[in-house]
């Protein structure tokens, strides 16, 4: 007996994880899969076993793996299992504060979303609380974040507009030497708290305080994180902010990123590929940038960002009060930047109405700015503009039809080009005529660019959107289906994934997703959401621990 024992330990020892894969105890197991691992490699066939939130083993369907038993079993026969969506560009830092459940993303495929553009949830010293937030910096964040839970995980950048903020109110003068030096200490506290890097946000020409940005890009270097810039210009001069950017990343020795990446207006659709070209040539000649784009040709804007610098000079409540001021409106209508405004985003017939707080003015919504001024009595749909941005007190937001489809279709067949929604975790009770991408951007991509228009392969889509976002946020544990790695997992089936909505009626989530699982835990389950909220903030590679 002693003797038969032995043969099998040693058998049990020779086979390893083999013979470890045939012992029940597994949480989850995924059967029937065509696996796509996230590095842009074709699907295979195989079985996925998750203990205890990783990844344990990924095993041929004939394999010890067939004979596993687990908590859980998903007969995924016609489903696709990739690694989990990341999100690089989204506005949900107070949305899943406030709804932790991340009904529109999660159920687009999404396992974690990215924050922090124009203002970021932290550095906060001094300022007052403004809604639910009432913590001081980015540890404070998180820790209200794991306090309510959330389906998602989350990374936050830090905006250089918040770091000013906190500095220096909402004044345009350039730093002195002392706040400078404030602004960079709290951008290297904010690194050591977990943040990913720094993020810029323009007007068109770029920036203001070129010096100011590259000294806190230095500083999130230091820390392991990237610089990621959204540029004004978006095509009108966008040649010089990308040389800017290019300059940012040599000069601070940082990777660079781009915010999607667009040419808005058909008076520069055709600059598109020249764009292209220019960051093609920063790639080879060794920055590291890449970029990110939504799968719609219309964005989505607060009316105010488009209007001349000096009438927003002093930030947002500043540039409302200033609207109500005698002759104001009709110096506005008379400066460049507005007048540019219309032609830049699809013409005052492509502007359309997307949010107001008033609800006399609700009516407003969902109509073009010429319809507007129609409703209004207005003979200029200018003056209709101005009178509604006025009414609201600057609060007023558009969706723009502005983008050339052949140009998103340019851009999407880049190998550095990943997906991004630019969208918020939102529920379907959110305010009416939200962008359609918050709830399906991911869907957008694999049901009509992959299936309908084959624009690029299914394999690339999904790299695009899993192990290309892990390598841009360098996530050394996320991002593909590995052995070891976090399970964050989604099941899609590839010929019926699709939107439900559309811009008329954007609130309705997305088909062909019936699955989705969040560090181990099921949170979309043949297509309902579980209520589990599993997620985590994710950590740059500054972070100190305590």
């Amino acid at each position: 007996m002693r003797r038969i024992g032995l043969v099998v330990g040693l058998s049990a020892a020779l086979l390893g994880g083999d013979a470890l894969a045939q012992a029940p105890g597994y949480d989850i197991l995924i059967k029937n899969a065509r696996i796509l691992d996230g590095t842009g490699n074709p699907w295979f066939s195989g079985i996925i076993a998750i203990k205890n939130g990783h990844i344990a083993a990924i095993g041929n369907p004939a394999g010890p793996l067939s004979a596993a038993t687990a908590k859980k079993v998903i007969d995924a026969t016609g489903l696709v299992a990739s690694p989990g969506f990341i999100d690089l560009h989204t506005h949900s830092e107070i949305s899943v504060l406030e709804d932790g459940n991340a009904e529109s993303m999660i159920r687009d495929g999404v396992t974690t979303n990215v924050t922090g553009e124009a203002g970021s949830v932290a550095p906060r010293d001094g300022l007052p609380r403004e809604g639910v937030a009432d913590w001081t910096d980015l540890t404070g964040y998180y820790a209200a974040l794991k306090k309510g839970g959330t389906s998602i995980n989350m990374i936050s950048y830090i905006a250089e507009d918040q770091l000013r903020r906190v500095v220096m109110g909402y004044s345009d003068a350039d730093p002195t030497p002392d706040q400078m030096k404030k602004m960079e200490a709290l951008m290297a506290r904010s690194m050591k708290e977990g943040a990913g890097g720094l993020v810029t946000l323009y007007d068109s020409g770029g920036p203001p305080h070129p010096e100011e940005a590259i000294a806190l890009a230095k500083v999130a270097a230091q820390y392991g994180g990237n610089y990621t810039t959204h540029i004004g210009g978006e095509g009108y001069q966008e040649e010089k902010e990308l040389n800017f950017a290019f300059r940012v990343g040599r000069e601070a020795h940082i990777p660079v990123h781009i915010f999607h990446l667009y040419a808005s207006g058909k008076p520069v659709w055709d600059k598109m590929a020249h764009y292209l070209d220019l960051i093609e040539k920063a790639r080879a000649d060794g920055i590291d940038v890449t970029a990110n784009q939504y799968a719609y040709t219309a964005k989505t804007h607060p009316w105010w960002l488009w209007f001349p610098a000096w009438s927003r000079s002093g930030g947002p409540k500043a540039f409302g009060d200033r609207l109500q001021e005698p002759g104001v409106l009709e110096k506005i209508k008379h400066d460049k930047d507005f007048i540019d405004w219309s032609t830049e985003h699809g013409g005052w017939e492509g502007i359309v109405v997307a949010k107001v707080n008033k609800p006399e003015n609700r009516k407003y919504l969902g109509k073009t700015v010429i319809e507007v001024a129609r409703m209004m009595g207005e003979a200029d749909p200018a003056d209709a503009a101005l009178k509604l941005e006025a009414d609201e007190h600057g609060q007023v937001s558009g969706i723009y039809f502005a983008l050339s489809d052949d140009n998103v279709k340019m851009v999407m067949q880049k190998p550095w080009v990943a997906f991004a929604s630019d969208g918020g975790a939102i529920n379907l009770n959110a305010p009416p005529i939200p962008h359609p991408r918050s709830y399906s951007n991911n869907a957008q991509v694999l049901g009509h660019y992959v299936r309908e228009e084959h624009t690029i392969t299914l394999p690339d889509a999904v790299r695009k959107m899993t192990g290309l976002p892990a390598q841009i946020l360098g996530l050394q544990d996320r991002g593909l289906l590995k052995e070891g790695y976090w399970a964050d997992v989604t099941l899609f089936n590839p010929d019926t994934v699709a939107p439900t909505n559309s811009y008329e009626h954007p609130q309705s989530y997305v088909k062909g997703i019936p699955y989705v699982i969040v560090n181990g835990v099921t949170v979309i389950d043949k297509g309902e959401h579980t209520g589990a909220r599993p997620g985590v903030p994710l950590y740059g590679k500054g972070y100190k621990a305590g």
